[in-house]
Protein backbone atom coordinates (compact mmCIF):
# COMPACT_ATOMS: atom_id res chain seq x y z
CA UNK A 1 0.00 0.00 0.00
CA UNK A 2 1.35 3.34 -0.97
CA UNK A 3 0.29 6.48 0.68
CA UNK A 4 0.68 8.59 -2.56
CA UNK A 5 -2.84 8.22 -4.94
CA UNK A 6 -1.74 6.57 -8.14
CA UNK A 7 -1.90 9.18 -10.88
CA UNK A 8 -4.91 7.00 -12.68
CA UNK A 9 -6.69 8.01 -8.93
CA UNK A 10 -5.48 11.43 -8.87
CA UNK A 11 -6.75 12.12 -12.13
CA UNK A 12 -10.35 10.24 -11.28
CA UNK A 13 -10.78 12.73 -8.46
CA UNK A 14 -9.82 15.80 -10.04
CA UNK A 15 -12.29 15.02 -12.58
CA UNK A 16 -15.26 14.19 -10.03
CA UNK A 17 -14.35 17.62 -8.50
CA UNK A 18 -14.57 19.42 -11.96
CA UNK A 19 -18.06 18.25 -12.52
CA UNK A 20 -18.87 18.30 -8.61
CA UNK A 21 -18.11 22.20 -8.80
CA UNK A 22 -20.39 22.64 -12.24
CA UNK A 23 -23.63 21.82 -9.52
CA UNK A 24 -22.48 22.79 -5.98
CA UNK A 25 -23.83 23.34 -2.53
CA UNK A 26 -26.44 25.71 -4.28
CA UNK A 27 -28.10 22.77 -6.31
CA UNK A 28 -27.75 20.43 -3.79
CA UNK A 29 -29.64 22.69 -1.03
CA UNK A 30 -32.23 23.91 -3.26
CA UNK A 31 -33.43 20.28 -4.45
CA UNK A 32 -33.20 19.17 -1.15
CA UNK A 33 -35.12 21.91 0.48
CA UNK A 34 -37.62 21.59 -3.00
CA UNK A 35 -37.90 17.99 -1.79
CA UNK A 36 -36.70 17.33 -5.60
CA UNK A 37 -33.87 14.86 -6.35
CA UNK A 38 -30.27 15.06 -7.72
CA UNK A 39 -31.29 13.69 -11.04
CA UNK A 40 -29.38 15.79 -13.40
CA UNK A 41 -25.96 15.14 -11.34
CA UNK A 42 -26.60 11.55 -10.71
CA UNK A 43 -27.38 11.07 -14.59
CA UNK A 44 -24.61 13.01 -15.85
CA UNK A 45 -21.95 11.25 -13.27
CA UNK A 46 -23.82 7.81 -14.48
CA UNK A 47 -22.96 9.23 -18.29
CA UNK A 48 -19.33 9.94 -17.90
CA UNK A 49 -18.66 6.24 -16.07
CA UNK A 50 -18.18 7.64 -12.15
CA UNK A 51 -20.67 5.79 -10.81
CA UNK A 52 -19.46 2.47 -12.32
CA UNK A 53 -15.74 2.61 -11.85
CA UNK A 54 -16.32 -0.56 -9.46
CA UNK A 55 -18.16 -2.53 -11.53
CA UNK A 56 -16.33 -5.27 -13.66
CA UNK A 57 -15.52 -4.06 -17.07
CA UNK A 58 -17.40 -7.33 -18.89
CA UNK A 59 -20.21 -5.47 -17.82
CA UNK A 60 -19.65 -1.98 -18.75
CA UNK A 61 -17.93 -0.57 -15.41
CA UNK A 62 -14.38 0.78 -15.31
CA UNK A 63 -13.05 -2.32 -13.65
CA UNK A 64 -11.72 -0.41 -10.18
CA UNK A 65 -12.38 -1.06 -7.35
CA UNK A 66 -14.13 0.05 -3.85
CA UNK A 67 -11.53 2.79 -3.51
CA UNK A 68 -12.07 4.06 -6.48
CA UNK A 69 -15.75 4.54 -5.77
CA UNK A 70 -15.03 6.15 -2.54
CA UNK A 71 -12.76 8.54 -4.37
CA UNK A 72 -15.68 9.58 -6.47
CA UNK A 73 -17.85 9.97 -3.11
CA UNK A 74 -15.54 12.04 -1.55
CA UNK A 75 -14.84 14.53 -4.23
CA UNK A 76 -19.20 15.37 -4.59
CA UNK A 77 -18.96 15.58 -0.92
CA UNK A 78 -16.61 18.24 -0.75
CA UNK A 79 -17.94 20.09 -3.76
CA UNK A 80 -21.23 19.88 -1.70
CA UNK A 81 -22.68 17.09 -3.13
CA UNK A 82 -22.89 13.87 -0.87
CA UNK A 83 -25.23 11.87 -3.08
CA UNK A 84 -26.08 9.08 0.02
CA UNK A 85 -27.30 6.72 -3.04
CA UNK A 86 -23.98 6.39 -3.93
CA UNK A 87 -23.37 4.41 -0.41
CA UNK A 88 -25.98 2.48 -0.98
CA UNK A 89 -27.14 1.31 -4.80
CA UNK A 90 -23.32 1.02 -6.19
CA UNK A 91 -21.42 0.26 -3.45
CA UNK A 92 -23.34 -2.06 -1.75
CA UNK A 93 -26.13 -3.60 -4.17
CA UNK A 94 -23.47 -3.53 -6.89
CA UNK A 95 -21.01 -5.36 -4.92
CA UNK A 96 -23.01 -7.82 -3.33
CA UNK A 97 -24.47 -8.55 -7.03
CA UNK A 98 -21.38 -8.53 -8.38
CA UNK A 99 -19.67 -10.91 -5.84
CA UNK A 100 -22.86 -13.17 -5.25
CA UNK A 101 -25.01 -12.65 -7.97
CA UNK A 102 -26.17 -15.53 -10.65
CA UNK A 103 -25.06 -14.52 -14.08
CA UNK A 104 -28.36 -13.29 -15.02
CA UNK A 105 -28.58 -11.17 -12.03
CA UNK A 106 -24.93 -9.75 -13.40
CA UNK A 107 -25.82 -9.44 -16.68
CA UNK A 108 -29.35 -7.43 -16.13
CA UNK A 109 -28.14 -5.46 -12.61
CA UNK A 110 -24.65 -4.61 -13.38
CA UNK A 111 -24.54 -2.39 -16.77
CA UNK A 112 -27.16 -0.60 -15.75
CA UNK A 113 -25.37 0.28 -12.31
CA UNK A 114 -22.52 0.94 -14.26
CA UNK A 115 -24.25 3.70 -16.29
CA UNK A 116 -26.17 5.33 -13.50
CA UNK A 117 -29.80 4.35 -15.12
CA UNK A 118 -30.79 1.87 -12.27
CA UNK A 119 -31.17 2.90 -8.67
CA UNK A 120 -31.34 -0.03 -5.70
CA UNK A 121 -32.12 0.71 -2.22
CA UNK A 122 -30.95 -1.93 0.61
CA UNK A 123 -32.80 -2.98 3.60
CA UNK A 124 -31.83 -4.99 6.59
CA UNK A 125 -32.22 -2.17 9.89
CA UNK A 126 -35.99 -3.37 11.83
CA UNK A 127 -37.96 -1.46 13.98
CA UNK A 128 -37.50 -4.05 16.63
CA UNK A 129 -33.97 -5.33 15.91
CA UNK A 130 -31.83 -1.85 15.39
CA UNK A 131 -28.35 -2.83 15.62
CA UNK A 132 -28.83 -6.46 16.38
CA UNK A 133 -29.01 -7.94 13.10
CA UNK A 134 -29.79 -11.39 14.70
CA UNK A 135 -33.31 -10.28 15.70
CA UNK A 136 -34.85 -9.51 12.14
CA UNK A 137 -37.96 -10.58 11.67
CA UNK A 138 -38.38 -10.60 7.96
CA UNK A 139 -38.94 -13.98 6.44
CA UNK A 140 -38.95 -15.35 2.94
CA UNK A 141 -40.68 -18.64 2.76
CA UNK A 142 -40.89 -20.82 -0.28
CA UNK A 143 -43.95 -20.91 -2.49
CA UNK A 144 -44.10 -23.33 -5.44
CA UNK A 145 -41.41 -22.15 -7.42
CA UNK A 146 -40.95 -18.75 -6.05
CA UNK A 147 -40.57 -16.82 -2.91
CA UNK A 148 -43.08 -14.55 -0.35
CA UNK A 149 -41.48 -12.38 1.81
CA UNK A 150 -43.34 -11.07 5.09
CA UNK A 151 -42.08 -8.09 7.43
CA UNK A 152 -40.99 -4.12 8.11
CA UNK A 153 -38.10 -2.46 7.48
CA UNK A 154 -37.12 1.14 8.68
CA UNK A 155 -34.65 4.33 7.60
CA UNK A 156 -34.32 2.60 4.21
CA UNK A 157 -32.88 5.17 1.94
CA UNK A 158 -33.86 6.76 -1.26
CA UNK A 159 -36.95 4.07 -1.98
CA UNK A 160 -38.74 6.95 -3.79
CA UNK A 161 -36.26 7.01 -6.34
CA UNK A 162 -35.21 3.37 -6.52
CA UNK A 163 -36.07 0.88 -8.88
CA UNK A 164 -35.68 -1.77 -6.40
CA UNK A 165 -34.79 -2.70 -2.82
CA UNK A 166 -31.91 -5.62 -1.91
CA UNK A 167 -33.80 -6.54 1.41
CA UNK A 168 -32.33 -9.12 3.93
CA UNK A 169 -34.12 -11.89 5.39
CA UNK A 170 -33.98 -15.06 7.12
CA UNK A 171 -35.63 -18.20 5.46
CA UNK A 172 -38.94 -19.01 7.41
CA UNK A 173 -37.16 -22.44 8.74
CA UNK A 174 -34.05 -20.46 10.08
CA UNK A 175 -33.58 -20.39 13.83
CA UNK A 176 -30.70 -19.23 15.90
CA UNK A 177 -27.83 -16.87 14.67
CA UNK A 178 -28.93 -14.61 11.24
CA UNK A 179 -28.03 -16.92 7.97
CA UNK A 180 -29.02 -13.84 6.30
CA UNK A 181 -30.98 -14.15 2.45
CA UNK A 182 -30.90 -11.24 0.15
CA UNK A 183 -33.72 -10.78 -2.06
CA UNK A 184 -34.29 -8.13 -4.94
CA UNK A 185 -37.81 -6.62 -4.63
CA UNK A 186 -38.65 -4.47 -7.30
CA UNK A 187 -40.37 -1.28 -6.03
CA UNK A 188 -43.41 -1.80 -7.88
CA UNK A 189 -43.65 -5.12 -6.29
CA UNK A 190 -47.54 -6.16 -5.14
CA UNK A 191 -47.82 -5.78 -1.49
CA UNK A 192 -44.42 -3.46 -1.23
CA UNK A 193 -45.72 -0.38 0.27
CA UNK A 194 -43.25 2.29 2.08
CA UNK A 195 -43.91 5.11 4.38
CA UNK A 196 -41.78 8.18 4.29
CA UNK A 197 -40.64 9.55 7.57
CA UNK A 198 -39.85 13.26 8.40
CA UNK A 199 -36.49 13.90 9.67
CA UNK A 200 -34.46 17.40 10.08
CA UNK A 201 -32.31 16.55 8.09
CA UNK A 202 -31.65 18.61 4.55
CA UNK A 203 -31.17 15.71 2.06
CA UNK A 204 -32.87 14.90 -1.35
CA UNK A 205 -32.44 11.58 -0.42
CA UNK A 206 -35.50 10.19 2.10
CA UNK A 207 -35.92 8.03 4.55
CA UNK A 208 -38.93 5.19 4.50
CA UNK A 209 -40.53 2.57 6.47
CA UNK A 210 -41.18 -0.48 4.36
CA UNK A 211 -43.56 -2.92 4.63
CA UNK A 212 -43.62 -6.09 2.95
CA UNK A 213 -47.17 -8.21 3.23
CA UNK A 214 -46.59 -11.18 1.33
CA UNK A 215 -44.98 -10.32 -1.86
CA UNK A 216 -44.67 -12.89 -4.12
CA UNK A 217 -41.03 -13.04 -5.68
CA UNK A 218 -39.20 -16.05 -8.42
CA UNK A 219 -36.95 -18.23 -7.37
CA UNK A 220 -34.25 -15.93 -9.00
CA UNK A 221 -35.08 -12.76 -6.74
CA UNK A 222 -32.63 -14.57 -4.08
CA UNK A 223 -29.07 -13.33 -5.08
CA UNK A 224 -26.28 -16.01 -3.72
CA UNK A 225 -27.44 -19.42 -1.71
CA UNK A 226 -30.00 -19.12 0.96
CA UNK A 227 -27.65 -19.99 3.93
CA UNK A 228 -25.35 -17.71 2.66
CA UNK A 229 -23.77 -16.67 5.78
CA UNK A 230 -22.54 -13.73 6.95
CA UNK A 231 -19.82 -13.34 4.89
CA UNK A 232 -21.94 -12.77 2.19
CA UNK A 233 -23.77 -9.78 3.52
CA UNK A 234 -20.57 -8.15 4.73
CA UNK A 235 -19.49 -7.90 0.98
CA UNK A 236 -21.17 -5.37 1.63
CA UNK A 237 -21.08 -3.87 4.42
CA UNK A 238 -17.25 -3.48 4.43
CA UNK A 239 -18.07 -0.96 1.52
CA UNK A 240 -20.36 0.80 2.65
CA UNK A 241 -18.94 1.71 6.00
CA UNK A 242 -15.78 2.77 3.67
CA UNK A 243 -18.43 5.03 1.59
CA UNK A 244 -19.77 6.62 4.80
CA UNK A 245 -16.12 7.67 5.62
CA UNK A 246 -15.14 8.82 2.31
CA UNK A 247 -18.86 11.49 2.41
CA UNK A 248 -17.54 12.25 6.10
CA UNK A 249 -14.13 13.41 4.82
CA UNK A 250 -15.80 15.21 1.85
CA UNK A 251 -17.86 16.73 3.77
CA UNK A 252 -15.17 17.36 6.44
CA UNK A 253 -13.13 19.02 3.59
CA UNK A 254 -15.95 21.23 2.62
CA UNK A 255 -16.85 22.83 5.67
CA UNK A 256 -12.69 23.39 6.35
CA UNK A 257 -12.53 24.99 3.22
CA UNK A 258 -14.97 27.51 4.21
CA UNK A 259 -13.77 27.72 7.43
CA UNK A 260 -10.27 28.88 6.28
CA UNK A 261 -11.70 30.72 3.52
CA UNK A 262 -13.78 33.29 5.96
CA UNK A 263 -11.02 33.09 8.46
CA UNK A 264 -8.79 34.64 5.79
CA UNK A 265 -11.01 37.07 4.57
CA UNK A 266 -13.02 38.38 8.15
CA UNK A 267 -11.44 41.27 10.08
CA UNK A 268 -12.55 42.65 13.03
CA UNK A 269 -9.27 43.88 15.10
CA UNK A 270 -6.21 44.84 12.78
CA UNK A 271 -5.70 41.35 11.19
CA UNK A 272 -8.12 38.41 9.24
CA UNK A 273 -9.09 36.41 12.40
CA UNK A 274 -7.62 33.09 11.11
CA UNK A 275 -4.54 34.61 12.23
CA UNK A 276 -5.58 34.67 15.93
CA UNK A 277 -4.56 30.93 17.44
CA UNK A 278 -7.75 30.83 18.90
CA UNK A 279 -9.28 29.90 15.70
CA UNK A 280 -6.14 28.91 14.09
CA UNK A 281 -5.28 26.01 16.11
CA UNK A 282 -8.70 24.56 16.18
CA UNK A 283 -9.03 24.77 12.85
CA UNK A 284 -5.33 22.84 12.15
CA UNK A 285 -6.05 20.09 14.70
CA UNK A 286 -9.59 19.24 12.72
CA UNK A 287 -7.46 18.70 9.54
CA UNK A 288 -4.72 16.51 11.18
CA UNK A 289 -7.72 14.55 12.59
CA UNK A 290 -9.40 14.60 9.20
CA UNK A 291 -6.43 13.57 7.07
CA UNK A 292 -5.74 11.11 9.57
CA UNK A 293 -9.29 9.38 9.05
CA UNK A 294 -8.82 9.34 5.69
CA UNK A 295 -5.26 7.49 5.85
CA UNK A 296 -7.70 4.77 7.43
CA UNK A 297 -10.22 5.38 5.14
CA UNK A 298 -7.67 4.33 2.15
CA UNK A 299 -6.38 1.36 3.83
CA UNK A 300 -9.65 0.00 4.34
CA UNK A 301 -10.46 0.29 0.56
CA UNK A 302 -6.80 -1.15 -0.11
CA UNK A 303 -6.93 -3.92 2.11
CA UNK A 304 -10.87 -4.53 0.57
CA UNK A 305 -9.60 -4.28 -2.75
CA UNK A 306 -7.15 -6.83 -2.13
CA UNK A 307 -9.69 -9.24 -0.89
CA UNK A 308 -8.64 -9.55 3.33
CA UNK A 309 -11.89 -9.00 4.20
CA UNK A 310 -11.41 -9.74 7.73
CA UNK A 311 -8.72 -6.71 7.74
CA UNK A 312 -11.11 -4.48 5.68
CA UNK A 313 -13.50 -5.03 8.57
CA UNK A 314 -11.93 -3.81 11.15
CA UNK A 315 -10.23 -1.44 8.95
CA UNK A 316 -13.68 0.09 7.69
CA UNK A 317 -15.10 0.25 10.90
CA UNK A 318 -12.34 2.68 12.44
CA UNK A 319 -12.36 4.44 9.39
CA UNK A 320 -16.30 4.85 9.61
CA UNK A 321 -15.76 5.74 13.30
CA UNK A 322 -12.53 8.26 12.82
CA UNK A 323 -14.06 10.40 9.93
CA UNK A 324 -17.55 11.00 11.21
CA UNK A 325 -15.83 12.06 14.63
CA UNK A 326 -13.42 14.49 12.46
CA UNK A 327 -15.86 15.79 10.13
CA UNK A 328 -18.29 16.73 13.24
CA UNK A 329 -15.13 18.35 14.33
CA UNK A 330 -14.67 20.32 11.70
CA UNK A 331 -18.25 21.24 10.66
CA UNK A 332 -18.35 22.38 14.38
CA UNK A 333 -15.65 24.43 13.97
CA UNK A 334 -15.89 26.13 11.01
CA UNK A 335 -19.38 26.80 12.36
CA UNK A 336 -17.68 28.66 15.24
CA UNK A 337 -15.24 30.50 13.25
CA UNK A 338 -18.25 32.31 10.89
CA UNK A 339 -19.83 33.44 14.42
CA UNK A 340 -23.12 34.61 13.77
CA UNK A 341 -22.84 33.91 9.84
CA UNK A 342 -22.28 29.99 10.43
CA UNK A 343 -26.00 29.45 10.70
CA UNK A 344 -27.15 31.77 7.71
CA UNK A 345 -28.58 30.19 4.83
CA UNK A 346 -25.75 32.38 2.78
CA UNK A 347 -22.63 30.93 3.78
CA UNK A 348 -23.64 27.24 4.19
CA UNK A 349 -21.91 25.79 6.78
CA UNK A 350 -24.96 25.33 9.64
CA UNK A 351 -27.40 22.98 7.05
CA UNK A 352 -23.53 20.32 7.37
CA UNK A 353 -24.40 19.96 11.18
CA UNK A 354 -27.38 17.69 11.01
CA UNK A 355 -25.66 15.53 8.09
CA UNK A 356 -22.60 14.95 9.81
CA UNK A 357 -24.22 14.09 13.54
CA UNK A 358 -26.38 11.83 11.75
CA UNK A 359 -23.06 9.91 10.96
CA UNK A 360 -21.90 9.06 14.29
CA UNK A 361 -25.50 6.97 13.94
CA UNK A 362 -25.91 6.15 10.62
CA UNK A 363 -25.02 3.32 8.95
CA UNK A 364 -23.34 1.63 11.95
CA UNK A 365 -23.49 3.63 15.41
CA UNK A 366 -20.25 4.97 17.11
CA UNK A 367 -20.76 2.67 20.07
CA UNK A 368 -21.26 -1.05 17.89
CA UNK A 369 -18.23 0.01 16.57
CA UNK A 370 -16.36 0.52 20.05
CA UNK A 371 -18.15 -2.82 20.80
CA UNK A 372 -16.55 -4.31 17.55
CA UNK A 373 -13.09 -2.20 18.44
CA UNK A 374 -12.57 -3.80 21.80
CA UNK A 375 -14.09 -7.60 21.29
CA UNK A 376 -12.34 -8.13 18.16
CA UNK A 377 -9.01 -5.46 17.87
CA UNK A 378 -8.29 -5.87 21.55
CA UNK A 379 -9.94 -9.33 22.33
CA UNK A 380 -11.95 -8.10 25.36
CA UNK A 381 -14.81 -10.33 26.30
CA UNK A 382 -18.48 -9.11 24.26
CA UNK A 383 -20.53 -7.19 26.62
CA UNK A 384 -23.64 -7.18 24.28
Amino acid sequence: MSFVESEERRALRAAVAELGAKYGPSYYVEKAKAGEKTEELWAEAGRLGYLGVNVPEEYGGGGGGIGDLAAVCEELAAAGCPLLLMVVSPAICATIIARSGTAGQKKDWLPRFADGSVTMAFAITEPDAGSNSHRITTTARRDGDGWVLSGQKTFISGVDEADAVLFVARSHDQKGNLRPSLFIVPTDAPGFTWTPISMEIVSPEKQFICHLDDVRLPYDALVGDEDGGLLQLFAGLNPERIMAAAMGAGIGRLALGKAVAYANDRQVFKTPIGAHQGLAHPLAAAKIELELARLMAQKAAWLYDAGDDAGAGEAANMAKYATAEAAVHCVDQAIQTHGGNGLTTEYGVGMLAGVVRLMRIAPVSREMILNFVAQHSLGLPKSY
